[in-house]
Order: C-alpha cells, then sequence, then structure tokens
C-alpha cells in the first residue's frame, strides 16, 4: 500500500513537470480526446466516448443528423475522462487542436444556440440544389473557381435551409462547420478557417477569397460566414465557462482546427506533393496532396486547401470519399450474429475462411447517401451472386470488405487519371486497417505500399495545436514521434486474384449504373 501511494505521488508529480497538448476528434461515429507529451510528441493516454457510434438520425431516405450538443457532451466526457486517467492537471496542458467531421452545416443564433440539428456530412438533402447551381453558373466556371460542383456540401445544405426552412434561416446569425462549433464552444469566438471555407465551397481559388458568386446565386448573405483564422494560430483561449464543464484551465489556447481528412494527413506528415494519406473509419477516404490546382471534370473527387497551404506555398488536397467503410462494418457486427455481437477481430477471422473473391459473392457499399465517385448517385448497397446452398456468414463479411477496397481502387482510378501518382500510402493503424484481410485486399488491388502508423486524427491535432502556439517550430519537430509500425506491399501472385476480381467487381457496378 505504501509503495503504491508513493508510486502515485511521483507519477502525479511527474505530470506536473511536464506539458502536454490536448487533441480533440470529432467524429460522427465518437469523439475522441488524446494528451500528447510536448516534449516526446508521444500520447499519454486517450478517451472516446461514447463506446457505441453516436446515432444518425434519418427522418426520411437520404438523410443523416446529429445535434451538434451531443458532440459538446461527448467533449466533455471524453477530456474528464483523459484527465481522470493520466492525473496531468489542467495547467500542464499548453494548448488544444480539434480536427472535426467534414462538410456538416452548423447554424446558430445571436446567442450562439443552434437553431436546428446539423446537416452532416454523409445527408443526401442538397444534391439537386448544388447540380442546378453546377449547371446555371456553368460547369467551366464553377471547376476554375471552386475546383469542385457546388454539390452536396455546406453551402448547399445552407441553401436547402433557406428554400425549405425560411423560419429556421431567418433565425440565423452565423453558420459553421462541426469543428468551429466546438472551438465556439471552448472559447466563444466564432471563427473558421480557409481550409474549412474551401470544403464547404464558400472559397473562390482563383480570386483567392469568398465564393461571392456561389453565395449571390443561392441569395446567401455573407455575413453569415464566420470569421477568418490561420489554420495555425491562436483562435481564442477557453472560457471560465468551458473550463467549468470540462475541467480544462480557463485561459488554454485553441491553436488548430481542420476537418479529418486534411488532418488525418497532416497526422501522418503528409503535407508535401505527391503525398497520400488513407483512412477507413464511417467512410474510407484517400487523399493526395498537389501544388496545382487539381480538379475532376465529373467532381468525383474533391479538391480543398491542405493545412500545409501557404500564400507563397500552395497545397491543395485532392479528396476520394466511400460514404459506407466502417459503418458496413458495424451494421454487420450488429446484424449478422447470434446471440451477442461479433467483435471486431472475429469478424477478420470469419472473413479470411473464405477466398479472394468470396466464390463470387460481390457487395457495392453505397448504403451511406449519394456518392461523390458515383457522380452524387444514391444507388444503395446490394449484394450480386449470393448462392444460398454456397455463401455463409465467412463469405459475406470478405465480400463486404473486399467491396470497400474496390470502391477505393475505383475512386482512385479518377485520382490516377487527374496524374496524381500515389507508390505510397500512410495510414493510422486504426479502423479498417486493423483487418489483415482488408490490408492485403487494399495493397494488391490500389497496387501501392502501405505503411501504418501509430497515430490518429486526436494526436493530428494536438500536434497541430503545438505547432499553432509555437511550441513546434516546424513540421519535423512535431513529427518526432510519428513511428511507422508496419509495411505491406502488394505480392504478384495476389494482385493478379484480386485484379481480376475488382474487374468482375466494376463490370458489375457498372450494370448497376
Amino acid at each position: 500500500m505504501v509503495i503504491l501511494t508513493i508510486s502515485k505521488y511521483f507519477w502525479n508529480y511527474f505530470n506536473r513537470m511536464q506539458k502536454f497538448l490536448l487533441g480533440l476528434d470529432i467524429g460522427s461515429s465518437s469523439v475522441k480526446a488524446s494528451l500528447v507529451s510536448s516534449e516526446t510528441g508521444k500520447t499519454v493516454t486517450s478517451a472516446q466516448s461514447p463506446a457505441e457510434e453516436m446515432e444518425m438520425v434519418a427522418s426520411k431516405p437520404g438523410w443523416a443528423e446529429q445535434h451538434p450538443d451531443l458532440w459538446w457532451e461527448h467533449v466533455v466526457l471524453s477530456i474528464k475522462q483523459c484527465l481522470h486517467n493520466s492525473g496531468v492537471i489542467p495547467e500542464a496542458i499548453q494548448a488544444i487542436g480539434v480536427a472535426y467531421q467534414m462538410h456538416g452545416l452548423v447554424a446558430v443564433d445571436k446567442l450562439g444556440k443552434p437553431v436546428r440539428s446539423s446537416i452532416i456530412w454523409c445527408d443526401s438533402r442538397a444534391v439537386g440544389f448544388g447540380d442546378k447551381a453546377f449547371k446555371e453558373l456553368g460547369e467551366e466556371y464553377c471547376l476554375n473557381h471552386f475546383l469542385n460542383s457546388p454539390g452536396n456540401f455546406t453551402a448547399s445544405k445552407l441553401n436547402w435551409v433557406k428554400e425549405n426552412e425560411p423560419e429556421v434561416y431567418a433565425r440565423i446569425h452565423k453558420i459553421m462547420l462541426p469543428g468551429d462549433y466546438i472551438a465556439y464552444k471552448l472559447t466563444g469566438e466564432m471563427v473558421t478557417t480557409d481550409t474549412g471555407l474551401s470544403e464547404g465551397i464558400f472559397w473562390d481559388y482563383a480570386n483567392s477569397g469568398i465564393a461571392d458568386s456561389l453565395l449571390n446565386y443561392y441569395g446567401i448573405d455573407q455575413s453569415l460566414l464566420a470569421d477568418i483564422k490561420p489554420v495555425f494560430s491562436a483562435q481564442g483561449t477557453v472560457t471560465a465557462e468551458a473550463a467549468t464543464e470540462t475541467g480544462l484551465k480557463k485561459g488554454t489556447v485553441v491553436s488548430y482546427r481542420a476537418g479529418d481528412q486534411p488532418n488525418n494527413a497532416f497526422s501522418l506528415n503528409v503535407i508535401k506533393p505527391g503525398e497520400t494519406a488513407a483512412t477507413a473509419g464511417t467512410s474510407g477516404v484517400i487523399y493526395s496532396v498537389t501544388d496545382k490546382n487539381a480538379f475532376d471534370a465529373k467532381s468525383r473527387v474533391n479538391t480543398f486547401i491542405h493545412v500545409s497551404n501557404k500564400p507563397d506555398q500552395k497545397r491543395n488536397g485532392v479528396l476520394l470519399c466511400v460514404n459506407g467503410t466502417g459503418i458496413l462494418n458495424s451494421w454487420l457486427r450488429k446484424n449478422f450474429k447470434s446471440g451477442e455481437p461479433l467483435s471486431y477481430e472475429e469478424m477478420n477471422h470469419l472473413a479470411a475462411r473464405s477466398p479472394i473473391g468470396a466464390e463470387g459473392l460481390m457487395m457495392l457499399p453505397f448504403g451511406n447517401g449519394a456518392e461523390r465517385i458515383l457522380e452524387n448517385k444514391s444507388i444503395e448497397s446490394s449484394w450480386h451472386g449470393l448462392n444460398f446452398n454456397q455463401h455463409n456468414q465467412s463469405h459475406v463479411f470478405r465480400a463486404a470488405q473486399e467491396g470497400i477496397v474496390f470502391a477505393l481502387k475505383y475512386g482512385f482510378e479518377i485520382l490516377q487519371a487527374m496524374g496524381l501518382k500515389s507508390e505510397v500510402i500512410r495510414a493510422g493503424h486504426a479502423n479498417m486497417f486493423l483487418s489483415p484481410l482488408f490490408r492485403q485486399a487494399f495493397v494488391n488491388t490500389i497496387g501501392a505500399r502501405l505503411q501504418l502508423y501509430d497515430t490518429d486524427g486526436a494526436k493530428g491535432a494536438a500536434l497541430g495545436a503545438g505547432i499553432g502556439a509555437g511550441i513546434f517550430k516546424s513540421f519535423e519537430e512535431a513529427f518526432q514521434g510519428l513511428n511507422q509500425i508496419l509495411e505491406e506491399v502488394p505480392e504478384a501472385s495476389l494482385s493478379s486474384q484480386y485484379q481480376d476480381t475488382y474487374q468482375n467487381w466494376k463490370t458489375t457496378l457498372t450494370k448497376v449504373l
């Protein structure tokens, strides 16, 4: 007992002497908080809330909403759990960074209260508004100025509210992205970034400023947008009210924010042209950095300002997204069970019992809203080649993982056609990349080496905060603690099998489209 007491004393003393950075990752499934040592760049502790996925409210097909205060509730819980688990005192936290689910619309009144639930990233209701703007403003104009179709992004979501909920729209004082709202709850400051505005299609690349032409077309007043701050900068400090709720110290600076995919790339030190990152959480993404204003003529992949962009150093990120990745695996876990739900590890073992190609069973994993790589079509998820006398649970699980990889490959071919070549793809050792089968299918279908690192979005946000607060003097210093866990490379014999299976899958998709 005495030894334990002494050990606890020295641990608490150690934590009081150390300095830390706090990173928050606001996902649509959960909120994660991580404390990272300012000295080593290593994660000290992490907490996630809730334990199971947060609910997405879909009152109509293609809709997806979450209330912003639900995110804040889990931010508070995850921060408190981090402090409790680590014994770190609030005064030891030097800066806070925020990463967040992209493209969501948060609209607040003059008191800072949300006027409705957030219309989140995978909600499809605004597709028609964006498609109409694309045609009437002119496809060439949109691509040269916005690098994207207005599509289903935040500006179009706001126009949907304006046209369908005029009483709600009339109450809006400011609109923000999900991470902007969480930063506002921490600091009381309603601000955003140029990267955030670009992901909402509020940015005009040709004029290096607000996309006035799109706002005027939609009849949206520019005053609804929050003020712009640099990605890496002092963006506000924790208020007394937020300090009371979270346990943080009043006055702690918030010095970084970025959408989850630019932040995921940043967390992997993907900041230079030609570097590529991937993630496979709720959605699946491949994200390549370029120094050009690159775009796809059909806007099937999308270009946004990257976090490493500077006035004299252009850095954009080209993002391909498949909506139904981790959410598909989660759906299978909950619904293909006998008794208690299977663990993801058990699902991976079962999937591995089936051969490559799942003996002819194929899945199109498009059951989470309109898909950009399919030109904003919503074709839903579907199974093909199912034989009741041949296929079992293992085939289903394998076909799902392969279907996700094949959908990513379909989008990756668009990136390659744009001249974005990737021989190496970096990812965090998390989510679908924990599955050996998924990794094998990924490298042999995509045709690139896969490097997995001991990082995630919350850690990346913490390191970004360190740069924004001036604690790290360079990217190189910030990433001193980034370690590669493993590397997987394509194998000729396996690549041949996966490529053949992919071509069959692609033929099936073409028929459905």
